[in-house]
């Protein structure tokens, strides 16, 4: 018989007697998939109670904790849209995704309440509280609920999410995701990635973002695996917790902070099986300086907000640094010209398309939007550019908004931050056009300096001039501590964009 809501009757149903660990928490404690299964029954109720219906949304900031997974269970139960935001959003921008989604209810940290419930009562929402020790008014009225709910049916193609775009280029949109999205990903990267119940997965990201949320949930759900759920990337939480860890996801700087530290050996790690690291490239010096210390090659991925996750390298073979692996199973990939949408030729830079079963229904209430981002054979415009090279590796090369056009000639950043990242006493760089009068735009280049190094500009530009043509150079390299990055690791380009607008006015 087919189950009646796919998704969450093959993550979460079919363990509802299940008296194995789901989470295991800080303290030592331990959520088994029984618990979770009840607890998700009790919030679908409370959401009920709120007037809640399906395809209605459930609009959350709130902290990373056991109850906040649960509420992401229990809306796919109660057939509500799930609709996670960044725990960072000021009300301002908290004001937009409500008055956008336009959610029955919205639940927010007690912390928020007070500046929320005006926004709330603007858009007709109810407002409930939860925080990251799990206490708040949804729990209080999932206390009073029982803990049997009838699943609510949902279709393949219903939603089961919205996830908000970051929208550096005009207002964010929402991604619409539905359960065949879903749930097609997560099976496929269990096959990909040779998950099983076995597995005990160290999770330290965020649950507002796809990779936590629907990636490393999903999977270690499907499969009967279990998580040691921490509430973010702390060292020496994180350092205790790899001896009973199989496997871990996280961002570049996770690795980076690794191995800043002398207590992460390649003992520490022995026994796991597989380190995956995605939301930002991973550099390749981070690559090599990992399986050095440890023996292990870290697997890079590619995902985005609109697709879940597209290509990845290789469980098995050369995983190899700087590229994103193949093309996943059921997805299409393809290479086009911006212009024409040809496909390009081999080893040639253009826009990354992609089809399949995980790729997004289109953007909430923006259908125009939506017709420009999708091909006529229903391939997606990811916006990304990349090549794939003899072997089919694929390579990201940046977005498109980042290229920079000087001269009129064609800049792909990542090729000059590659060569900039080669100079010794450079740590990491990003690389920018900003409007320049004779040329449209400069280069800028903004470099994060080795620690104890006391490089200048010219031992940045100096080695370049035999390596790059003379308009991929740099016309000016600015040096910092840090670069600005968001909450998974991603450079913010469109910061140093705005800090260096006036550079050549």
């Amino acid at each position: 018989m087919t189950p009646s809501n796919l998704l969450f009757d093959t993550l979460f149903t079919t363990k509802a007697d299940d008296p194995r660990p789901f989470l295991h928490l800080p303290d030592d404690g331990v959520v088994t998939y029984a618990d979770f299964f009840a607890r998700s029954g009790q919030i679908a109720n409370a959401l009920v109670a709120s007037g809640v219906v399906p395809g209605d949304r459930v609009a959350v900031q709130i902290q990373k904790s056991p109850e906040a997974l649960a509420l992401y269970a229990a809306c796919v139960r109660a057939g509500a849209v799930f609709l996670p935001l960044n725990t960072a959003y000021t009300p301002a921008e908290i004001a937009y995704f409500v008055g956008d989604a336009e959610p029955r209810l919205v639940v927010c940290d007690p912390a928020a309440e007070r500046e929320l419930a005006a926004i709330a009562s603007t858009n007709d929402a109810v407002l409930l509280t939860l925080d990251g020790a799990g206490a708040g008014t949804l729990m209080q009225a999932a206390d009073a609920e029982a803990a049997s709910f009838q699943t609510i049916p949902r279709a393949a193609g219903d939603l089961a999410a919205i996830l908000y775009t970051s929208g550096t280029t005009g207002r964010s949109k929402g991604a619409m995701l539905s359960h065949e999205n879903l749930l097609s990903n997560a099976l496929t990267l269990v096959d990909v990635w040779r998950f099983t119940a076995d597995d005990v997965l160290l999770h330290a990201l965020p649950i507002f973002h796809t990779h936590g949320l629907f990636v490393a949930t999903n999977i270690l759900a499907a499969v009967g695996g279990s998580m040691i759920f921490l509430p973010g990337f702390k060292l020496e939480p994180v350092l205790a917790a790899l001896p009973r860890a199989t496997c871990m996801m996280g961002v570049p700087t996770f690795y980076t902070r690794l191995l800043a530290s002398s207590d992460f050996t390649g003992g520490l790690v022995a026994h796991m099986r597989l380190f995956i690291s995605g939301s930002a490239p991973l550099l390749a010096d981070t690559h090599f300086a990992f399986e050095e210390r440890t023996g292990h090659r870290i697997l890079e991925r590619y995902g985005m907000t609109e697709t879940n996750m597209n290509t990845s390298n290789p469980y098995d073979g050369e995983r190899r640094a700087g590229t994103v692996g193949f093309p996943l199973p059921d997805v299409d990939l393809r290479i086009v010209a911006a212009d024409s949408g040809e496909e390009v030729a081999k080893g040639e830079i253009g826009v990354i398309e992609v089809k399949g079963p995980n790729v997004f229904q289109g953007y909430w209430r923006m259908p125009e939007k939506t017709e420009a981002e999708f091909r006529a054979d229903g391939f997606f415009i990811t916006g990304d550019l990349g090549r794939i090279d003899k072997e089919r590796y694929v390579h990201i090369v940046g977005r498109g908004k980042d290229l920079i056009i000087s001269g009129g000639y064609n800049i792909y950043p990542k090729e000059v931050e590659q060569a900039i990242d080669e100079i010794e006493g450079v740590s990491e760089s990003a690389v920018i056009g900003v409007p320049h009068p004779d040329f449209g735009e400069g280069v800028v280049a903004i470099v994060v300096r080795d620690a104890g190094k006391d490089l200048d500009e010219a031992a940045v530009l100096t080695p370049l001039a035999s390596q790059l043509a003379r308009f991929k150079q740099p016309k000016k390299v600015f040096f910092v501590e840090e670069l600005p990055r968001n909450t998974m690791g991603k450079v913010q380009k469109n910061v140093l964009r705005e800090e260096h607008a006036g550079l050549f006015a």
